[in-house]
């Protein structure tokens, strides 16, 4: 009786322990996907923004600033 308390026992064991283990790894992968997603997100963005308008304002004084 005893071996089929431990087996009932490993398996339920092994069985919460599988749940317990992804829902933690799901979260982790989100949190962290969506940190990493926002701050490359915005260090592309800045980067983009600064050399955009950078190129721009350049061609704009190249145009207007007198001879």
């Amino acid at each position: 009786m005893k071996s089929l308390t431990n087996k009932i026992y490993n398996q339920v064991r092994d069985q919460v322990w599988r749940q317990v283990r992804n829902q933690v790894r799901n979260q982790v992968r989100d949190q962290v996907g969506d940190q990493v997603e926002n701050q490359v997100g915005d260090q592309v963005e800045n980067q983009v923004e600064n050399q955009v308008w950078s190129q721009v304002w350049s061609q704009v004084w190249n145009q207007v600033r007198l001879p």
